[in-house]
């Protein structure tokens, strides 16, 4: 079994023991995949019923402690297609060319459970040494997670922390739903509690001097409500600045203009939210392509100091962007944190599936 994983991973695989216990379930410990993964323990049980039918279906995944890696870098340029070159047409799994493209694998998986995990997250898109983002303490379950062509509703839950910086209150993350892949149909609630603003300074840093703007820390909060019918998916976000310190003007140094736009900007917010530093906007995207983008925040920024201004434009070159920013990289975090968890664990249960080569529940208020 160890070998078959380094043949599928090209990886070096090693794992403390592994056994095999009637009728068919299999157990790793201190499973341990070159720079991918590394977890305490391992639990596999598996359906003999759909392995006769050539299909892998896991009853039970357990994974306690496990540690994921993962690493986002640059993408590179695509290189541009001549007009004059005609590209295959792809119609279901043949092609123009009368190459069948490979199926898809099928992988069901009945109930998964993530004991104490962790994910090593480094953004090298943001700069040389690149953004490093631990999440922690990660308490995952999943349900009913089936393939294409069936119609199953899948359930999820997930709750984990985010260590800042040594010494600081850490972050806190909560997301539960359900969807339903096939329908394109979901539903789902995410909570962000404890962004760090200054940690995520690198990506904004082109946008603002924070030193000028005299601003020594910031927390946020973030929640989401998603709701998606027949691939559309719309959600409702929530962003409140909870907390900022200034650090104090010296006396012999000159007023920065950063400072004093952060100041009327802030006031405004303040003003218009019996004191709180709030933002709502609508996020509208594809359950199938999923899509942020800062327009979202910038124009819902915007819109709400034009309306406390009575209505004079004021563009991005005319106001404090600092809050901005930061909410469009805690929504970008938090979806990320939440696809990081769900991918990684089926992209493991993947692998898995490669090495052995229910009925759908109603949705949540169908009968």
């Amino acid at each position: 079994m160890i070998k078959k994983l380094q043949d599928i991973t090209h990886k070096k695989v090693s794992a403390a023991y592994f056994d095999v216990t009637p009728p068919f379930n299999l157990q790793f410990g201190n499973l341990n995949i070159e720079n991918t993964l590394k977890a305490k323990r391992v639990y596999l049980s598996i359906s003999l019923p759909y392995l006769i039918l050539g299909r892998v279906a896991f009853n039970n995944v357990v994974m306690e402690k496990p540690e994921f890696v993962y690493v986002r870098s640059p993408q590179p340029e695509a290189a541009a297609i001549p007009a004059a070159v005609s590209q295959p047409e792809v119609t279901g799994n043949n092609t123009a060319s009368g190459r069948v493209s490979p199926k898809r694998p099928y992988l069901i998986i009945k109930q998964l459970t993530i004991k104490g995990g962790k994910i090593n997250f480094l953004d090298q898109t943001v700069n040389r040494q690149g953004l490093k983002l631990i999440i922690k303490d990660i308490d995952f379950r999943l349900t009913n997670f089936y393939p294409l062509p069936f119609s199953a509703v899948t359930g999820f839950d997930l709750k984990a922390r985010i260590p800042w910086q040594a010494g600081k209150e850490e972050g806190k993350i909560e997301a539960e739903g359900w969807l339903n892949y096939y329908k394109k149909n979901m539903e789902a609630v995410l909570k962000i509690d404890g962004i760090d603003g200054i940690y995520l300074y690198p990506y904004y840093s082109n946008w603002v001097d924070l030193d000028k703007a005299r601003i020594e820390s910031a927390r946020l909060s973030f929640t989401s409500n998603i709701q998606g019918i027949s691939n559309n998916v719309a959600a409702e976000c929530h962003l409140e600045l909870t907390d900022i310190v200034r650090r104090p003007r010296a006396e012999d140094e000159p007023e920065q203009k950063a400072a004093k736009i952060t100041d009327k900007v802030l006031d405004i917010f303040k003003a218009l939210n019996q004191g709180k530093i709030v933002l709502d906007f609508t996020i509208k995207t594809k359950m199938t392509r999923p899509e942020f983008g800062f327009g979202n925040i910038k124009m819902a920024f915007e819109n709400k100091l034009n309306k406390a201004v009575g209505g004079t434009t004021m563009g991005p070159q005319d106001v404090f962007l600092l809050p901005a920013k930061i909410w469009e990289k805690a929504v970008e975090i938090g979806t990320a944190t939440s696809k990081a968890v769900f991918g990684g664990v089926v992209a493991v249960g993947k692998e898995i599936k490669k090495t052995v080569e229910g009925t759908p529940k109603n949705e949540p208020g169908q009968k």
